[in-house]
């Protein structure tokens, strides 16, 4: 008879728990991470292969900087989720302002990865940018 009892019990505990899982979830606050994951600025760092010095500029999403021979601007910018692993990837546009070459207005005109720059490389004789931060 005890043994009954307990089962009863165990069954009882079961469904209430299953209950308060499914209202927790039904009710609880949503959250979109996409927008904790998106930055407004953008760091990066531009070597000058020249003179072997480098800096780091930080865009403002959306505006443009003139650095040197160079106009850079940040579109968009966004973290990864994973903190074992942090990826940063940022839709940068380039121009080399010392082109008169009205066909090709973008050295660079594309999405680039902190943690693999090599899958769209940045070439360019004199500098070399490689993505350092979002924010």
């Amino acid at each position: 008879m005890l043994l009954k009892k307990n089962i009863k019990v165990g069954k009882i505990k079961q469904s209430l728990f299953f209950l308060n899982l499914i209202v927790f979830l039904l009710f609880s606050p949503k959250v979109n991470f996409a927008n904790e994951l998106e930055g407004n600025n953008t760091d990066i760092k531009v070597l000058d292969k020249i003179s072997s010095k480098n800096i780091l500029i930080q865009l403002k999403n959306g505006e443009e900087i003139k650095h040197k021979d160079l106009l850079i601007k940040s579109t968009r910018c966004i973290n990864s989720e994973f903190d074992d692993n942090p990826e940063i990837t940022a839709y940068l546009q380039v121009k080399d302002l010392t082109n008169k070459n009205k066909d090709n207005v973008f050295v660079f005109n594309d999405w680039m990865f902190s943690s693999s720059p090599s899958i769209k490389p940045f070439d360019h004789p004199v500098y070399d940018i490689w993505l350092v931060g979002c924010y």
